[in-house]
């Protein structure tokens, strides 16, 4: 299995957990002397093994991810975190720009709010980061496309 499927499958279980979990909730509790619409022990057996399948494909996937190296020469894994982090920078860049990009004046008032940051060279920052973060992205889909899990 390449290590891209074992990514879908994981989520699809993921997906399949929640909706084992919605069910079992809606069947936790009837009116007395009326039947579940499902059994809660079928439910609950078929949760287990979906669990148990999420944990060998996050045990498998994260093998793989320390494994294997990309075209750069790094970890999977060290890629994924790298990208995580451009992700999240990219996105405190992208709330500082907003909040200087409105300047403020109250009304009647003399305050007046004026940026402190330099919003252009802080859009090519954040541009610099986003074009390195899909670069990574790249290279870690090219892997999991192409690599089976170990």
């Amino acid at each position: 299995m390449k290590l891209a499927e074992a990514l879908v499958e994981r989520r699809a279980a993921f997906e399949k957990l929640e909706s084992l979990s919605a069910r079992l909730q809606a069947v936790a509790l009837v009116q007395e002397g009326e039947a579940p619409a499902e059994d809660p022990a079928t439910l609950r057996r078929e949760l287990a093994e979906v669990a148990e399948r999420i944990t060998a494909l996050i045990i498998a996937i994260n093998r793989t991810n320390i494994a294997v190296r990309i075209a750069d020469g790094r970890s999977i894994m060290e890629a994924i975190a790298e990208r995580d982090v451009l992700r999240h920078r990219v996105g405190v860049l992208d709330a500082v720009r907003g909040a200087a990009s409105q300047p403020f004046r109250q009304r009647g008032a003399e305050i007046r709010l004026v940026s402190t940051v330099d919003v252009a060279a802080l859009q090519r920052e954040r541009d610099g980061l986003a074009k390195r973060q899909r670069e990574v992205d790249t290279m870690i889909q090219e892997a999991n496309w192409s690599h089976d899990l170990t």
